[in-house]
């Protein structure tokens, strides 16, 4: 069962929230590097592996560790929720009075967690890890993370901290905060920063995985973007107006060139006229319509009032 009791709130001052999917060839790796970082701390913490539905061996490895370890718990999600639902289901069952937020894959090294703690204790009460190198990643990912995190700033109106992942420390006080946000398309990074708490950066190189194959392909990745726009600007929508006006412009453009070349050139191509201005036209109509329906999806989804993830089974 969850612990719930303020007695167990105060006797853990660190929670490290670690979701995982198909990691079996790195958990036993990654509660190694995590527990050995956080036993030289020298303070109570606990391991909170979040499993997100792993098909593989990871939950019978996390079992096996959490037998013998007190410190470690697992949260069995009844199915895959998918990575931001994991982590907030983290979040949620968090006991410590600050919760680090780590993958399992070890391309964030815990190594760097001392020094979140750190600025945690001098009193910010966010403290997230910027990448100032990625190794092991294609062009394509590291220049495609790049323009998304740049691009979502220019749409929103909060500044979300560019080059930086889910890795991160956050006070009691946010996670706590985070807990009555209700969106169940979450970008956690983004809601992290839109509560409005103080915040710093750790900057460290971010590393290959240790083992296995990333769990983000291009279909994920594209879904996370929408997420991520969808769910903090307006912007999108009043491409519409702009297009529209720009199709009404170009509509007047094309009429006056074909009236010019009528009466000045007597070369009026009647057909190929109405071709390009009906398809111009309703290109603008489907691009209006699926940004809308991008937004009404989201609504529809909201509206279910289903829970966000179903935990099969506790651990500790």
């Amino acid at each position: 069962m969850l612990i719930n009791s303020k007695d167990a709130e105060k006797s853990v001052k660190f929670s490290i929230v670690i979701p995982m999917y198909n990691e079996e060839e790195v958990i036993g790796e990654t509660y190694r590097r995590v527990k050995t970082v956080m036993e030289n701390i020298g303070e109570s913490y606990e391991m909170l592996f979040v499993n997100d539905g792993s098909s593989d061996g990871t939950m019978e490895k996390a079992r096996v560790l959490a037998e013998a370890d007190p410190k470690m718990r697992i949260i069995s999600l009844s199915r895959n929720f998918g990575h931001q639902i994991a982590v907030t289901a983290g979040m949620d069952a968090a006991l410590g009075e600050a919760i680090i937020v780590i993958d399992a894959d070890l391309q964030d090294p815990p190594e760097v967690i001392p020094q979140m703690i750190e600025k945690w204790k001098e009193g910010w009460q966010i403290v997230y890890g910027k990448r100032e190198k990625r190794k092991g990643e294609t062009l394509f990912k590291k220049v495609s993370a790049k323009l998304f995190y740049r691009f979502i700033n220019s749409l929103t109106d909060i500044e979300i901290p560019v080059d930086t992942g889910d890795f991160r420390l956050i006070d009691r006080r946010v996670c706590d905060a985070m807990k009555i946000l209700p969106e169940r398309n979450r970008y956690v990074r983004g809601l992290v920063t839109w509560t409005g708490f103080r915040q710093i950066p750790v900057e460290y190189t971010r590393e290959e995985r240790f083992a296995g194959k990333t769990k983000y392909s291009l279909k994920k990745m594209l879904r996370f973007a929408a997420d991520g726009v969808t769910s903090f600007s307006m912007r999108p929508l009043k491409i519409g107006n702009i297009v529209g006006i720009t199709a009404i412009l170009s509509s007047v453009g094309i009429g006056a060139y074909q009236l010019y070349s009528k009466l000045i050139m007597d070369n009026f191509n009647q057909i190929a006229c109405w071709a390009a201005l009906i398809l111009f036209v309703q290109g603008v109509m489907m691009l209006c319509m699926g940004i809308q329906g991008a937004y009404l999806a989201r609504i529809y989804d909201e509206t279910k009032g289903r829970p966000l993830y179903i935990v099969g089974e506790v651990i500790n």
